[in-house]
This record gives structure tokens, sequence and C-alpha cells, in this order.
């Protein structure tokens, strides 16, 4: 066969590229060359491999609120400048922000595995580490903490109520509040018969370090002490009647101090008079919620002596804690440590260690709080150990203002299911997690409301009504109008009761429901009308839980709205949490 030129050019041009084909495809098989032989292209030059980062060890920080805008301050610059371990490896630290008590549950009950803990107090790891010793043998923090800042715990109050008291110039003391709630002329004996009796709220000492260290420092003023407090002083007349006159006298209670603080802005002067709190918190207030105030709040030191707010920052001996990962929390140390990093905690409302650090702006009197202050002017009081903690929180719960409590229940049809099974469990738990001494009633609603078990003092009732609640299931309408109007008649009853006995008691009614209502007979309208106004700070608070996604949840947010309760959107997952919330404010 005769080829011309071009097809001879071309048939050359084909085989070339079918040898190279079969010469990719026989070279793995049998090792030979793909590239560089004779009859083979060049290889091409060899590839520049992609550099890779460094293995990363990774920080988890679980923090105490009251310095979450620093700490997350400081983890971002940190961050930013790529710190690495000894072996080269990057390190990157993230944080988790909660309450002291709230942390430490979630710690000991697997729900947190950090690498570094940071409550507002020692105390918090000497009882984890009780706890955490019972169940290994072995503590979950061997080594000391360091401090980290100062935080001082006091209480925040109307300006003008503190200037009636002498605020800034007079030192205002745990005794002089306590003279104030005892005296039954309120701030008339002060000039100011305007406001009434003192209004006093403060933070739970089961979750809140404010709480717990603000109740401590009023048992070193029952004693006379600074330093040294025992349990059994703890344990003595003086402290148990001392609680018991400013618990007679505490109108709310909460998990964190935020929560007092807005609920202070949101209801003004006339509703609490003064909560517990931190320097930092109370600033903070002022400067985002000013424009709604009616009169700013100032940030009252106890006179007789406080916590300055040590913040330890406490590296865990624990599984999940590796070698690198405590070297790598060594290193963040001491960056929070370095002197600009301690002066930058001024623009965060904290104070520095080191007290020779001049303080500014925003740590002023025309912020609200007195910067001449220090801990030679102030005392600071020494921490409880483990058992003075669990003493405080004793004698908490002995003198505490008890709560009668109305749980609203939605057994309607759209509750079957898990619903109805999460809901009626995540009940029981709530009602061991009240006091003994609180009262508790139960109504559910289907068609119509009615009356699961028989209500009456917690330590009495909460054996029989785990059984009856065992048994509940779902059906029916949602009768949810007809309801809250049956469960507020009821707690005005008992209230009712309570006043002509002399026995004050916290008054809630907490209501879940997942649907709107499409079976009463009282409207929407009526309902409201039989709803407590919510005006006084000792009336009848509803909580309301939207639970899924076809609750009525404007209608129970404006319920929980127009009672000063709370309103929370809770799922199969997270109604042991929100109940958990509840039972901490009663």
């Amino acid at each position: 066969m005769n080829l011309r030129r071009d097809q001879k050019v071309f048939l050359s041009a084909m085989l070339i590229i079918l040898a190279i084909i079969v010469a990719s495809i026989v070279q793995p098989l049998f090792g030979g060359p793909t590239c560089g032989a004779e009859g083979l292209p060049p290889c091409p030059p060899t590839a520049t491999p992609i550099p890779t980062t460094p293995p990363q060890v990774i920080i988890d920080i679980a923090s105490s609120n009251t310095k979450q805008d620093w700490l997350n301050a400081v983890i971002a610059n940190f961050n930013a400048e790529a710190h690495t371990i000894a072996s080269g490896n990057s390190i990157f630290v993230q944080a988790t922000h909660g309450t002291s008590g709230g942390t430490q549950l979630d710690i000991l009950d697997g729900e947190l595995r950090p690498t570094v803990w940071s409550p507002g107090d020692y105390s918090w790891v000497e009882t984890a580490n009780e706890v955490w010793r019972d169940r290994t043998g072995q503590p979950l923090v061997r080594t000391d903490c360091q401090q980290t800042i100062l935080a001082p715990i006091g209480l925040a109050m109307w300006r003008p109520m503190a200037e009636a008291l002498g605020w800034p110039d007079t030192p205002i003391g745990w005794r002089d509040l306590i003279d104030l709630m005892a005296d039954p002329d309120g701030w008339a004996s002060v000039g100011h018969p305007e406001w009434g009796a003192f209004k006093f709220g403060h933070t739970h000492p089961d979750y809140s370090n404010v709480g717990l260290l603000t109740l401590t420092s009023l048992a070193y003023l029952a004693t006379g002490q600074t330093e040294g407090l025992t349990a059994d002083a703890v344990y003595s007349d003086e402290v148990v009647e001392a609680f018991r006159q400013v618990e007679l006298n505490t109108y709310h209670y909460g998990i964190q101090s935020r929560d007092l603080l807005g609920l202070m802005v949101t209801r003004g002067p006339e509703y609490l008079h003064a909560a517990t709190t931190t320097e930092a918190e109370t600033l903070k207030t002022n400067a985002e919620q000013g424009a709604n105030m009616r009169f700013p709040l100032v940030f009252v030191f106890p006179s007789e002596g406080t916590f300055w707010g040590e913040h330890p920052y406490c590296v865990l001996d624990a599984e999940w804690v590796s070698d690198e990962q405590q070297e790598a929390a060594a290193i963040f140390l001491d960056y929070l440590l370095d002197p600009v990093q301690q002066e930058a905690a001024i623009v965060y409302r904290l104070r520095p260690i080191d007290e020779s650090v001049p303080l500014a702006a925003p740590l002023a009197l025309e912020n609200g709080t007195d910067p001449r202050i220090t801990t030679a002017s102030v005392p600071g009081l020494e921490l409880p150990s483990s058992e003075v903690a669990n003493a405080v929180k004793d004698v908490f719960h002995q003198t505490k203002k008890k709560a009668t409590v109305i749980l609203v229940l939605d057994t309607s049809g759209s509750m079957g299911g898990d619903k109805i099974t999460n809901a009626a469990q995540s009940a029981i738990n709530f009602i061991e997690r009240l006091d003994r001494g609180d009262e508790i009633y139960v109504l559910g609603f289907g068609t119509t409301p009615y009356p699961i078990g028989e209500g009456g003092l917690v330590a009495e009732v909460s054996e029989n009504l785990t059984a009856t609640l065992n048994g509940v299931y779902a059906e029916g309408n949602t009768a949810l109008h007809d309801a809250v109007c049956q469960a507020a008649a009821r707690v005005d009853s008992l209230r009712a009761e309570d006043e002509a006995n002399n026995d004050p008691h916290l008054y809630g009614i907490v209501l879940l429901s997942d649907g709107a209502d499409n079976g009463s007979a009282n409207s929407e309208n009526q309902m409201f009308n039989c709803l407590p106004s919510g005006e006084t700070v000792g009336g009848v608070r509803l909580f309301t839980i939207a639970y899924g996604t076809d609750a009525n949840t404007d209608l129970l947010q404006r319920i929980a709205n127009r009672t000063n309760g709370r309103y929370f959107v809770g799922s199969t997952e997270d109604i042991e949490r929100i109940y958990n919330a509840i039972s901490a404010e009663q």
C-alpha cells in the first residue's frame, strides 16, 4: 500500500502516542519506565510539595461568664499570633462560658471535657475534686491554680438609693442592709417613704459563684470574721438568723446575676432595689442598657469585706488532657498574665491582679464604681473550703423563702410519642430539684384541665406524683386558656392561705404546651384577664415553655412577659435543661 507523505507523518505520530499509552498501562504492571527512557518523552520536573499546616493542639477552656468579653479578646489575639509548643505544633484556644456551678455539673456529668476550667473561685474546684476522688480515686485538678483577674463581688443598686445610704463616700455594709430590711418603716427610715420596703434579689448558690460567695460573706459578717470560717460556724444560730433575715426580703433568685440585672432594667427601680453581682456586670449593664434605665446602677462594695474574685486557671488532670495540651495550656496562661493582657482587662471592666496598675475608665465614679476602693480599704475574705461552701448551701435551703409552684402540662393528642414521655420525665426531675419544703401542684390539660395526682409539700407528695406522671398519656384537644385560668385561680387561693398564716412564699406557674388553644371555654382575652398583673415584686410569675415547632410561641411569650416571668423554647432534647433553670429561680 502506497501512502502519501502527510499520511506517513500522521501514522508515525499515532504510533508514538499509542506507545506512550501502552507504556503507561504496562509500566505499573511490569515495572518499566514511563518517561525519560529511549523512545519515551522526557519526565516532567519534580513538583514542589505543598506545605502543610503543623498539627494543632486545641485548648478548650470552660470559663465563668464574668470574664467572657476579656477572655474572648485575649484568645483572639493569641490565636492570631500563631503560638506553638516546643515540637512546633500550633496552639488553638477556644472557650465556652457559663456559671461556675453549671460548668462544674457539666464537667462532672461528662457534658464538658475541657483542658482548662476557670470558675469564679477555687471552692468549685475543691468540691469537684471531692466528687472525682469518690469516683476515680484521683483528683480532677492536681496542681495549684493561678489567679487570673480581680472581679470584686458586691451589689448593684440604683444610684439614688445607694446615695441615700451614703454612697460613694460613706461605706455601706451588710449590717446597714440587714437593718434596712428589718426596719418596718423600710426606706422611710432614711427619708424615702416612697420607696417602701427594701427589695432584694440574689443568685442561687447551687449554680452561681456570685450567689455562693455573697452568702459566704454574710456568714463572715454574722461571725465577725474575715478568715478561718468553719462549717460549724455556718450552722450557728447567728449565721442562720442572718440568712433568714436576708431571705425573707429576697424576692427573686436566678441562675446568673446578668438575668437579675436584666430584670431590674426591664421593671425599673420600683421592682427590685438591689441584686448581687460583680463590678464588671454592673458597669456593663450601665453601658449597654443605659438608654432603657430610669436611673443608672452603682456597684456597692460591702464594707465589712468581700471576695475580690480570683477566677483561677486550672488545668485538668483528666484522661482526655494530653501532655501537649498541658504544655500549650501553660503557654496560654503566661500570655493571660502578661502585663499587656492584664492592663487590657480594664477596658472590659475587670481589675488587673497587680493593684499598682492605675485604674482608668470605665472603672470610674461616673460609670458607677469607686476606683479608690482596693483590697486595703475593703478586705478580701478568705475563700470557703468545700465543707464551708456545702454548709452555706445547706443553710440557704433551710432559710430561703419557700416556693409554691403550679406545673401546667399539655397532655393533648399532639403531645403523643416522645413528647409526652420526655415532658413527664422532665417534670418528675423538676419536682425532685425543688426544695423539700416547697409546694408543688400539677395540672394537666387536654380537652379540659384536670389535676394530676395530689399536690402539697414536695417532701410528702413527690413519690406519688412521680408514679402518676409516669402514667400520663396524650389525648384530646388543647384547652390552654382554661388551664391557665384554673392555675391562676388555684395559686391565688394558696397565696391567700399563706398570707392568712403569715407564711410568705414565692409563687410561680410553669406552663408547657406544644400547640395553640382549640378547646377552651375562655377566649384569649378572657385568659389574659385571668393572669396576675406581674407589677409587684411579690407577684405570681408565669414561666412558659414552647415545646416543639407547633407551639403558639407568640402567645406563650406574651403570657410570660405579662406576668414578669420567663419564656423558653424547648425540644425533647433540652426540656430538662429548661426545667432545671426554672427550679433555680424558685
